[in-house]
């Protein structure tokens, strides 16, 4: 059974910087899409990025590209959020979550597909 386990949110000024972490237990990551996401108060989950850890094609939504980027490490337990130039809409909750990789689906992130889910970790920006 695919645990995940976010970790990292923090408190961080406007144009900061902070890396979330999302490590896998129970299972390495060699087959799986790996979606970042976020909530803030009063607005609705929102897909962040997403990860194919087969091909590495990644995918970010429009307002964080450019800004954000997600990897994974060598061992393949633990997928990265690297998140610059944050903003204070940047604010909410910052969940992970896990698909198995399917020859007939495209390597996308939708949030009902995902079968795993972790936790989440907050990042508060605020000056």
């Amino acid at each position: 059974q695919l645990q995940l386990v976010e970790s990292g949110g923090e408190m961080v000024q406007p144009g900061g910087s902070v890396t979330l972490s999302c490590q896998a237990s129970g299972v390495t990551l060699d087959y799986y899409l790996i979606g970042w996401f976020r909530q803030a108060p009063g607005k609705e989950r929102e897909e962040v990025s997403c990860i194919d850890l087969i091909s590495s094609y990644t995918d970010y939504s429009e307002s964080v590209k450019g800004r954000f980027t997600t990897f994974r490490d060598n061992a393949k337990t633990t997928v990265y959020l690297r998140m610059s130039s944050l903003k204070p809409e940047d604010t909410a909750v910052y969940y992970c979550a896990a698909r198995l990789f399917r020859a007939d689906a495209p390597s996308q992130c939708p949030a009902d597909d995902m079968d795993y889910w972790g936790k989440g970790t907050q990042v508060t920006v605020s000056a």
